[in-house]
């Protein structure tokens, strides 16, 4: 069934990160497949660089490596051996998109608020995602 499961993983809103987690830990542990994790940090504009240090992209990146692996090893009960992470910098749906073609995923399991007026305007990544998707998506609602 589902042999590689990508979950996009937002540091900053891990309340709508969770339901979508356990999903994908269900799903793995029913199929035996991998669970991959990705965090998509954003691109700092360019205004903004003469403000921040030369190692700022490293500092940030290594922090959010850090911050992962405590993602990962706070699961629940799962082999952590099927567990990888990735994290990316640019638009959030592209580099999802992105990861999903490149670590071959059959399901992408994606957290989701529930619609505003804002993302009704807007759009939102998980909408933009599921319109992409190169392969199923899971939405999990809050």
């Amino acid at each position: 069934m589902f042999k590689s499961i990508l979950v996009p993983v937002d540091l900053a809103e891990m309340d709508v990160v969770k339901p979508a987690l356990e999903k994908a830990i269900a799903l793995s542990a029913l199929t035996g497949g991998s669970l991959h994790l990705v965090y998509v940090r954003s691109i700092l504009p360019v205004t903004f660089m003469e403000y921040v240090p030369p190692s700022f992209d490293e500092e940030q990146q290594a922090e959010c490596e850090k911050k992962m692996a405590e993602v990962v090893a706070n699961l629940p009960v799962i082999d952590k051996s099927k567990v990888t992470t990735a994290v990316r910098m640019g638009a959030v749906y592209n580099e999802v998109l992105s990861e999903a073609e490149k670590q071959a995923c059959d399901l992408i399991v994606v957290g989701s608020h529930h619609p505003s007026m804002s993302t009704y305007l807007l759009g939102s990544n998980a909408a933009t995602i599921v319109r992409h998707a190169p392969c199923s998506v899971l939405v999990v609602r809050l």
